[in-house]
C-alpha cells in the first residue's frame, strides 16, 4: 500500500468519510468498526472515520409494534401499559423506546430497524466480493489480506444485529460489579427481550459530558473520573472483557456519584495471554524499555516472515523518544498504545482485534475523563493494576498451574504420536506424502548454475574444436588424404565441428546465460 502524508490521509479520509455516509448503514457501522482498528487503518484516516454518525430517521411505530410481536409473540398492549410511540434515539440499525411493563417497571426497549439484517447481509456479500477481486489484481490487497479483515469487521457487525448477545453482555458486566455499589448496570428483562427486541431498566441520570451541570449537583467531577477509570482497568486487567466504547454518552452519573455505564453491543474479550501481553506492553512503556516493548508487539501479534527488525526496533525507538522526556502522569496510555499499534501496521504485523479494540476504549475513556479531571492520569492508575496481574503470573501457584498444563498437552501429544506414525506410514506406503522445500534464492543460485554450465560447455567444445582442428592440421601437413563418399573426411569433420560450435554459440548467447 502506498505511505501517504499526514495532509493527504486527512484528504483521502475525508472522502472515505463522505462516501460511507451515502452508501447507508451498513458501510457507516463497518467505518465505525474499522475505526477501533489502527493496525490495519492508517491514523488520518481514522480520524475521519471516527465522524461518522447515525443521521437516520426512526421507523414508524406501526413497524416497531409489528417487530415486538412477531419476536416475542404476544400483543405489545399484554407486556405495556404505556409505550411511547416517539423514539428517545434513533439509529442506523435500531431505534430505543421509552415504556412502561405491566408489572411497574420503566424500562428502555430498543427495536431493530425493519429488514436491516437482509440489507447488510447483501452489502457484506458485496464487500466481500470487492475485496477477492483487490486480492486477485492488486499487491497490497493480497499482502494485507483484505478479506480477512472484512470478514473480521462483519462478524463484529453481525454480532450488533443479535440484541441477545447484547443482553448477556450487559448481564456478564452487572456480575463483575455485583460487590461494588459504585457501578450501576441495567438490568435485562428477559423474557421481553429478542434477537431484534431487547429490553432493559430505564436509568435516568445525568451524561458524562454534562460537565457543568455535574458540578451543579455537587458531584466531585475528580473522584468520578477516578471511579469510571478504575472500573474499565478492572474490566480489562482483571476480568478480561471490558466495554468497546464507553464514550461519554454511555456513561450516567446518578446520585451518591454512581457510575452507570450503557450500550453493550461492542465489548472485548481479553484470553489470560492477552492480558499478560497488555501488562507488560504497559510495564514496558513505563519503564522506557525498546526491547520490551517489541519482544511484547511481536508475541501479541502475527508477524510477517519478512519483518524488517531493525526498521522496526528504530521506529519503536522513535516513539520511545518522543515520550522520553514528558512526565509518566502526562502520557496519554491509549494515545501511546494506539502509536505503538500504528507502528505494527506499518510492519504489517496484524494485532487480534481485541486488542486493537482495547487501545481504542482507552483513547476514548480518556477523552471521556479529561474534562473531569485534566490532571488525572490514566497511566499512574493502570500501573498497580499492571503490576498486580505480573505479580500473580509469576507466583508459584500461578506457575505450577501454568507447568501442569503444559504437561497435560505434552502428554496428550505423546500419547497422540503412534496414531500420527501410523497414519504418516500409511501416506507413505501409497505415496500420499508431498513434501515441499523453499529457498528464498533458489532461483538466483539456478540462474548462477545455468550460467557456469554454459560456460563450461562451451569451453569444452571450444577445446573440442582445437584439438580437432590440431588434428586436421597434422594429418594435412603428413599428406594423409582420406575420402568417405567422394569427401575428404578433414573437411567434413572441420564442417561438421564449425557448425556444431556456431550453434552451440548461438544458443548460449540467446538464452542470455553466458
Amino acid at each position: 500500500m502506498p505511505k501517504l502524508e499526514i495532509g493527504e490521509l486527512k484528504s483521502v479520509g475525508q472522502r472515505i468519510r463522505q462516501v460511507i455516509e451515502e452508501l447507508g448503514p451498513t458501510f457507516i457501522k463497518m467505518g465505525q468498526i474499522a475505526s477501533t482498528r489502527p493496525d490495519v487503518v492508517p491514523s488520518g484516516i481514522i480520524d475521519e472515520l471516527e465522524k461518522l454518525q447515525d443521521n437516520v430517521p426512526s421507523f414508524p411505530f406501526s413497524e416497531v409494534r409489528q417487530i415486538i410481536q412477531e419476536e416475542l409473540g404476544i400483543q405489545i398492549e399484554k407486556i405495556f401499559v404505556d409505550f411511547e410511540e416517539v423514539p428517545l434515539a434513533a439509529a442506523s440499525i435500531g431505534q430505543v423506546h421509552r415504556a412502561v411493563l405491566i408489572s411497574g417497571e420503566t424500562v428502555a426497549v430498543k427495536v431493530q430497524r425493519p429488514h436491516i439484517s437482509t440489507i447488510i447481509e447483501t452489502d457484506l456479500e458485496i464487500l466481500m466480493d470487492i475485496a477477492g477481486l483487490a486480492e486477485q489484481r492488486l499487491d497490497w490487497a493480497e499482502r494485507y489480506q483484505i478479506t480477512q479483515i472484512i470478514d473480521e469487521f462483519a462478524k463484529s457487525l453481525r454480532a450488533e444485529l443479535d440484541y441477545t448477545i447484547e443482553g448477556r453482555n450487559a448481564e456478564k458486566m452487572a456480575r463483575q460489579f455485583s460487590d461494588n455499589s459504585k457501578i450501576r448496570i441495567p438490568k435485562i428483562y428477559e423474557d421481553y427481550s429478542a434477537k431484534k427486541v431487547l429490553t432493559m431498566e430505564y436509568i435516568q441520570g445525568t451524561k458524562l459530558s454534562q460537565t457543568e451541570r455535574l458540578i451543579e449537583l455537587g458531584y466531585d467531577t475528580s473522584e468520578i473520573a477516578k471511579q469510571i477509570v478504575e472500573a474499565i482497568f478492572h474490566q480489562i486487567l482483571i476480568e478480561g472483557f471490558f466495554h468497546g466504547d464507553p464514550h461519554p454518552g454511555n456513561i450516567l452519573v446518578l446520585p451518591d456519584q454512581v457510575i452507570t455505564f450503557l450500550d453493550f453491543g461492542m465489548v472485548g474479550r481479553l484470553t489470560p495471554q492477552m492480558k499478560h501481553h497488555f501488562a507488560s506492553l504497559v510495564i514496558g512503556m513505563i519503564r522506557k524499555n525498546t526491547d520490551e516493548m517489541i519482544r511484547v508487539i511481536l508475541d501479541m501479534g502475527i508477524v510477517p516472515s519478512d519483518i524488517n527488525i531493525s526498521r522496526l526496533r528504530s521506529d519503536v525507538d522513535a516513539l520511545k523518544d518522543k515520550y522520553l522526556d514528558i512526565p509518566l502522569s502526562q502520557v496519554r496510555l491509549g494515545q501511546a498504545v494506539n502509536e505503538l499499534f500504528t507502528v505494527a501496521f506499518n510492519h504489517r504485523i496484524r494485532i487480534p482485534p481485541d486488542l486493537t479494540l482495547l487501545g481504542k476504549s482507552l483513547l476514548t475513556l480518556e477523552g471521556s475523563v479529561e474534562k473531569l479531571d485534566p490532571k488525572l492520569s490514566v497511566m499512574d492508575i493502570a500501573r498497580p493494576f499492571g503490576y498486580k496481574l505480573l505479580k500473580e503470573r509469576y507466583r508459584i501457584s500461578s506457575i505450577t498451574k501454568t507447568a501442569f498444563e503444559k504437561i497435560n498437552e505434552y502428554v496428550e501429544v505423546f500419547l497422540d504420536v503412534p496414531k500420527l506414525l501410523k497414519e504418516m506410514t500409511h501416506n507413505l506406503k501409497d505415496g500420499n506424502i508431498r513434501v515441499e522445500v523453499r529457498i528464498p534464492e533458489l532461483g538466483l543460485i539456478l540462474k548462477k548454475l545455468d550460467r557456469i554450465s554454459n560456460q563450461l560447455s562451451f569451453s569444452i567444445v571450444l577445446l573440442s574444436f582445437s584439438i580437432l582442428m590440431m588434428g586436421i592440421i597434422i594429418a594435412s601437413a603428413l599428406g594423409e588424404r582420406l575420402f568417405i563418399w567422394h569427401f575428404s573426411a578433414v573437411d567434413l569433420g572441420f564442417m561438421l565441428a564449425s557448425l556444431m560450435f556456431v550453434w552451440l554459440l548461438f544458443s548460449i548467447l540467446r538464452s542470455g546465460r553466458f
